[in-house]
Parts: C-alpha cells; structure tokens; sequence
C-alpha cells in the first residue's frame, strides 16, 4: 500500500477517539474495549495493519530528521496496566532511534521539587527532527496530585498560590505551554489510554502469577485501585480542560491491546502528515559538487 493510501486511511481510524474541543467531552462516552469496525476476527488484519503503519512512520521518520524544521512531541497517559510501554514499544519499533528519545517520569526527586512543576518535562523536549516521548508527563500534577492532595506538600509552593483556583490555573498554563510548543515548531500529541477496572484487575493478576511477570507488579498498583472513581474524574476534567486544536488529545480505547497500537500508530502517522514533510531542496551550487563527485568515482 502506498504512503499517501495509508495516510488517508490513518486519517480515517484516528479520528473518531480524537478530542481537540473538550467542552463536550465525557470519559464514559468511550468504552474501553471498543475496537471500531473490527472484531476479535480481524486482529491478524491489524496485526498487519500495524506493521504497515511501522513502516510509515519509519518514512514519515526519516522526512521529519532530514527537513530538520519540526518536532514532535507524544505524551502518553494512563491508568496502571493501560499498556503503555508496550504501545510505545510496537508502534515505535520501526522508528531510526537516532530520532527518537523516551523519557519516563516517575516520583520527582529533590532538585525537581525545588523547580516549578514544568522543568523537568522542559529538559526532555525533543530537538528538530526528532520525535519525543513521554511515557507520563507535566499532566500528573492534574492527576496524581489532584487524587492525592497531600503531595502538594512537597512541592514548596507557598501556600498562597495553593488555593481554590490552582487546577484552573494549571490547565491555564498547561494550554498556554502547549501553544508555546505549537508556536516554537513542536507538534503536541496526547494520548490517554482508557483500560477498564475489569480488564486492569486482569492484568494485575496475570503479572502476579506469571512468574516472569512480577517485577511489572508492586502494592501501589493495587492501593491506587481505591481511588479509581477520582482518577477517572480527573482524567476527565483534565482532558476536558487542555484538548485543543492544536494539541489533541486521543483517548484510546485499551482493553484490546493489538485495537490500541493500532490507533495509536495511526494517530502518530496523522499527526506526521499534516506537516508537510519534504526531504530538503538541494541548490544548484550543491547540484554541481554532487555532478563533480560523481564523475571523479566513475573514473577511479
């Protein structure tokens, strides 16, 4: 299949999970095993799907590195055992890792508290020409924080500014950030990956009793489980709050894993082609250096 068939079929699967106008936007309006037109009898076509859209984004890749005018950044979200890593690792397998880097964000350390909540996601973001990821990012201080209250109390900020308005004021900031970006040349695209409790008990489970599993398992995983209902609702306040036109979010249905990368490979391919990517013009000057070199080999 050619680029441009993929691309407009690309185009076509991500659309429906795309939010760029939160206002409307309710997390129970998509379901979590919901896999489009397909069905459990498609996966092999997806499964070829998604090779192919592998080797599109090993394309679109490769114009994103040679222009060397844009950046992409990909911030991925999720509830524990959504599938994450492993969205990254199938849908990216393909990609040249001279242009692409991973950045994982766990528990801030101490000289991140001692910055605004901003900084250490501002050292991470990708160079032009190459893709960046987020494996978590800035929007756990709407999530995390918001479910646990009591970690703003590490966070040094005077207690002023830690009033009624402070989750308006992040989504405030977190729109204007991302417009930043946009203006700078950094295309944002967010993903939430959306498991269901069911599905996510499932996973718990299959990585306790899978033996080459339980490193993936700790007790949070299973403590954060109480709070399920508020993390769902700051997810969706949340994405409600900073899905934009320019920086989406995709809220990928997660219960099937090989829907999921499916989706988010062609989300990812959509976002590389509204660029505009072209390999770099080369000038006649540059022209004639390459018609004297040519000559020069065919004469050794």
């Amino acid at each position: 299949m050619k680029l441009k068939d993929i691309i407009k079929r690309a185009h076509k699967l991500s659309q429906p999970y795309r939010v760029s106008d939160g206002g409307k936007f309710r997390l129970e309006d998509v379901e979590p095993d919901d896999t489009g037109d397909l069905t459990e009898e498609n996966k092999p076509e997806a499964k070829d799907a998604l090779q192919m859209g592998v080797g599109a984004l090993a394309q679109l890749q490769d114009l994103l590195y040679a222009q060397d005018r844009w950046a992409v950044l990909l911030i991925f979200q999720a509830m524990d055992a959504a599938g994450k890593d492993g969205a990254i690792k199938h849908v990216m397998s393909g990609v040249n890792p001279q242009g692409c880097q991973v950045a994982s964000f766990k528990a801030p350390s101490p000289e991140d508290l001692d910055h605004d909540y901003l900084w250490r996601c501002q050292k991470h973001l990708p160079e032009r020409g190459r893709i960046g990821i987020f494996n978590r990012s800035y929007y756990e201080e709407t999530l995390v924080v918001r479910v646990h209250p009591e970690i703003l109390k590490k966070q040094k900020v005077p207690e002023k500014l830690v009033g009624k308005d402070l989750w308006e004021n992040r989504f405030e900031d977190i729109r204007a950030y991302e417009r930043y970006l946009g203006n700078n040349g950094v295309l944002v695209r967010k993903f939430f990956l959306h498991v269901s409790k069911g599905e996510q008990k499932k996973r718990f489970m299959e990585r306790i009793e899978n033996k080459e599993k339980n490193w993936k398992f700790s007790a949070t995983d299973a403590a954060e489980r109480k709070h399920w209902k508020d993390y769902a609702k700051a997810y969706e306040e949340t994405i409600r709050n900073t899905a934009t036109k320019e920086a989406p979010w995709y809220v990928v249905p997660a219960d099937n894993k090989w829907f999921t990368r499916v989706v988010v490979a062609a989300a990812i391919i959509d976002g590389l082609a509204s660029l505009d990517l072209v390999y770099p013009h080369v000038d006649k000057a540059k022209q004639d250096e390459l018609a004297v070199a040519r000559k020069e080999l065919e004469n050794e």
